[in-house]
């Protein structure tokens, strides 16, 4: 569970995060809003990577902010990027296991975890292949399976079906729903694809201009007319 409060960012004389409050609390929940709402800003505060000038955050009991990246790692946060982060020299076994060494209690346990990340996300066969010569749903699948390491309590997803097409949306669907029985995590999922979002999460916060528009279950949000202007540009 993650809990927000007063929470807000400066850049300048722009505010990104503007007192935003807010509570995640469903298994899988959704982060919309059109772009330069502050979905982005949202992780970056939460991994570590944005000090905000105000507000709290709350992991399950543990505060949050203050905390440098490696120690939110170790308390069980994880994070994907809108850009894969796959080594293209290491093959996508070996770019799992480097987080493994960091992040798993010994060398067996972590021998363990990547097989397992493998097998869930359906890479054993390509486990092999260097990470130049996967192409870009596999190199999502080595994202996905890296955040599965090391008992996380919560993943961070920005943008994960971005440039997939529709066979491979749906695989990731079907992935996504199976992820927080199958680990005990939560996720958070920000993605531009509605029915994504609406297919996957039982609850979803918009954001609009660094503050909250919107928060409940997801088809309702969806449903609401303020929402659809804003983050569908329509009525």
């Amino acid at each position: 569970m993650i809990k927000i409060d007063a929470l807000t960012v400066r850049f300048g004389g722009i505010k990104p995060l503007d007192a935003l409050e807010a509570q995640f609390n469903a298994p899988i929940c959704g982060l919309v809003g059109p772009n330069g709402a502050g979905k982005t800003t949202l992780l970056n505060v939460l991994s570590g990577f944005v000090t905000p000038i105000a507000g709290t955050i709350l992991l399950d009991d543990a505060a949050l902010l203050g905390l440098s990246p490696r120690r939110r790692v170790s308390l069980g946060l994880r994070r994907t990027f809108q850009q894969e982060l796959v080594v293209d020299e290491l093959t996508a076994m070996e770019n799992i296991q480097a987080v493994a060494d960091h992040v798993s209690a010994d060398h067996a346990s972590a021998r363990r975890e990547v097989a397992a990340a493998l097998d869930f996300v359906g890479l054993n066969s390509r486990r092999s292949v260097l990470g130049r010569h996967l192409n870009l749903f596999d190199r999502r699948m080595v994202e996905i399976a890296k955040t599965l390491i090391g008992r996380p309590k919560v993943i961070l997803m920005d943008e994960p079906g971005a440039g997939l097409n529709e066979a491979e949306t749906e695989q990731l669907r079907r992935l996504l729903v199976k992820i927080p029985s199958a680990f005990d995590t939560q996720l958070v999922l920000i993605d531009h694809d509605a029915d994504l979002i609406a297919s996957v999460c039982i609850e979803t916060l918009v954001l609009d201009f660094g503050k909250r528009l919107a928060m409940g279950p997801t088809r309702a949000v969806l449903d609401d007319p303020v929402v659809r202007r804003a983050y569908l540009g329509r009525e």
